[in-house]
């Protein structure tokens, strides 16, 4: 079962109504794909299972990284949630470098 890492999106479950109102069941499945994105905190490429849709909902946030710090810890893996503790602790430690010079 493919599920994005970043959004938690799966298969669901749906009804096909045809015109006589008969309903059958079927699985929509969502468009995941196995992507390298480029993290600017880490300075390297991160490579996530993702659906096209948190692709392009990255890209209009404004990066990799400020979506995966804005994402609740329930919806993220385990893979994505250790690449977010990594871009925080990355970022608290460059922010204090900053605050000594």
């Amino acid at each position: 079962m493919a599920r994005c890492e970043l959004t938690g999106k799966g298969p669901i479950v749906k009804n096909l109504v045809s015109h006589s109102n008969i309903k059958t069941k079927s699985r929509a499945m969502p468009n995941i794909r196995q992507k390298q994105v480029f993290s600017r905190a880490l300075n390297q490429m991160v490579s996530l299972k993702m659906a096209a849709s948190t692709i392009r909902s990255m890209e209009h946030m404004g990066g990799f990284d400020t979506f995966v710090l804005n994402q609740p810890d329930k919806v993220l893996s385990h893979r994505a949630l250790a690449v977010k503790q990594r871009i925080k602790r990355r970022l608290n430690r460059d922010s204090k470098k900053g605050e000594k010079q």
